[in-house]
């Protein structure tokens, strides 16, 4: 039997009997989704009998996305190893320069990180709710950047066109990975100049500024944070994103919410709802828009206020125990508006009612 029909035959099984996700199997066999996804690629003539089927894709990822329009109604899943991000709504006004892209649908609000993305698929897959099909992108370590899935209201005919115009040439089985890039550790606090650094923190006027602040004073971004001037940045407690999607839900204040990995980050404007805790994982179910946060990877919390030309804009951040950023929240904002009052006073009291952390 080769290695791909074994992949094959075990994902059946865990798929059908065990009911586990994707990823959840991929770890199990030992090998990233990516590989997972790309051991059922196969001739179109050869996929009929298998309980998911995989069409490798092109690798012309801005035009693949900028195609999504005419398809309508779609749902887009960008997810981290903490956060699960799912938006429904129309991938429309797309564009991209050199490797950097925008999709400024409304309701889907991407920013693409195109140089990150190494492998495409369209899969068919069987499941108990019938057929799901969807686009899947993965890096060269095989590890999920984005997901789009059909909708019931999908136009049919326009993804079809869109998956024979995109369509690779080649369709054999495999995926060759590479591993996964470590992160440069960050440097020692005493090589960082802290008063210039903190100068231009309160110099911003912008906050798409602030990963160039970083960049240019050789900071991480937990450092940054740790080394900030107070009035800048403020570590919580962990239930600080819990006692902040329940008072936005109850005084209907509409927030943003920025869920990203290296290829994508994914981004939600407006009210929440439906808060629920099920086991690790603190949930948004809401109509269109689901977030799934497991709680227990929350390593640190943080406050943090950078100035901008509008006044200062406040966000809550959420980090793993390796510094990587899980999601980060912020009062619903176009550029040229002054953030929310009621936004400002929902942090205050956040920062009141949780336990200040001095860890």
């Amino acid at each position: 039997m080769t290695q791909h029909r074994a992949i094959q035959e075990a994902f059946t099984t865990l798929r059908r009997d065990a009911k586990l996700r994707h990823r959840e199997i991929a770890s199990k066999l030992g090998i990233s989704e990516g590989e997972l996804v790309a051991a059922h690629v196969a001739p179109p003539n050869e996929l009929a009998q298998r309980l998911m089927r995989a069409q490798r894709l092109r690798p012309a990822w801005p035009q693949v996305i900028e195609a999504l329009e005419p398809v309508g109604e779609l749902m887009a899943l960008t997810r981290n190893e903490s956060c699960v991000h799912e938006k429904t709504g129309v991938y429309a006004k797309g564009s991209h320069s050199g490797h950097m892209g925008l999709v400024l649908g409304g309701a889907i609000d991407l920013r693409l990180f195109y140089q990150r993305w190494a492998y495409g698929f369209a899969i068919h897959e069987d499941t108990d709710k019938g057929p799901q099909r969807s686009l899947q992108f993965f890096d060269a370590a095989g590890m999920a950047i984005h997901k789009v899935f059909l909708r019931p209201d999908s136009n049919v005919a326009a993804w079809d066109a869109l998956i024979a115009t995109y369509s690779a040439d080649h369709q054999q089985p495999g995926m060759a990975v590479k591993p996964a890039e470590a992160p440069e550790p960050p440097r020692p606090d005493a090589d960082i100049d802290v008063p210039a650094f903190r100068r231009a923190w309160a110099s911003l006027r912008d906050t798409h500024e602030f990963f160039g602040l970083l960049k240019q004073h050789g900071v991480a971004r937990t450092q940054a944070l740790r080394l900030a001037d107070p009035q800048y940045a403020q570590r919580v407690e962990p239930d600080a994103v819990q006692l902040m999607l329940n008072a936005a839900a109850r005084d209907g204040v509409p927030i943003m919410v920025f869920v990203g990995n290296p290829g994508m980050i994914q981004i939600h404007s407006g009210p929440v709802s439906k808060i629920s805790v099920i086991g690790p994982w603190l949930n948004v179910l809401d109509e269109g828009f689901n977030l799934h946060l497991r709680a227990d990877h929350v390593a640190s919390a943080w406050i943090v206020g950078k100035p901008t030309s509008d006044g200062l804009v406040t966000s809550l951040e959420l980090f793993d125990a390796q510094g990587e950023a899980i999601a980060m929240f912020f009062g619903e904002r176009k550029p040229g508006r002054p953030e929310l009052a009621t936004w400002r006073s929902l942090i205050d009291t956040v920062a009141r009612d949780t336990t200040p952390c001095t860890a």
